[in-house]
């Protein structure tokens, strides 16, 4: 197997995993109110992606990011955090970490030879689903957030980080 789609896999795993724990870290703020069951719906969606590059670890012979310890506590810190500030708030999260996650995705389709379609195929339905959450986060007045423009950036930096760490350790 491919030290590159060891490194696809391992790092998908990570960023789902992180946005498991944002939703997470989401609902347990906003739950019970009138966003808990679309949150609950990104959620179950980000489950069962980090459960398939769950599978795709041990069948590619890759292993798990060192960092999953810290993106435990860091993504759902993130997701009561920017819950706390507001709905709109923690739509502002999801939309800055979906538009980061499309064109994670996108490069590693784009990177990817026709004798992997399968892991290509997975991706880009998973990417698809990512851009629901995106739009589900601006039908919900995710632009409208307090300091939308830097709240945004610094979310998208902290995404492309954890992606560049997540792949290297």
């Amino acid at each position: 197997m491919s030290e590159k789609i060891k490194r696809f896999v391992r790092v998908d795993h990570a960023g789902e995993y992180g946005a498991e724990r944002i939703y997470a870290g989401q609902l347990a703020v906003l739950g019970r109110g009138p966003k808990g069951d679309l949150l609950r719906h990104m959620l179950e969606q980000e489950t069962v992606h980090k459960q398939t590059f769950e599978t795709l670890i041990a069948e590619r012979r890759s292993r798990p990011t060192a960092m999953l310890p810290f993106w435990h506590v860091a993504g759902f810190a993130l997701g009561a955090i920017t819950a706390a500030m507001g709905e709109k708030a923690a739509m502002a999260c999801t939309v800055a970490v979906e538009e980061t996650i499309d064109e994670h995705y996108a490069s590693q389709r784009d990177a990817l030879n026709e004798d992997e379609s399968d892991l290509k195929e997975t991706i880009e339905r998973f990417r698809l689903e990512e851009l629901e959450h995106r739009d589900i986060g601006l039908e919900n007045g995710a632009e409208q957030a307090p300091a939308y423009r830097l709240l945004s950036g610094l979310i998208k930096a902290g995404c492309k980080a954890a992606i560049r760490i997540s792949e290297a350790v």
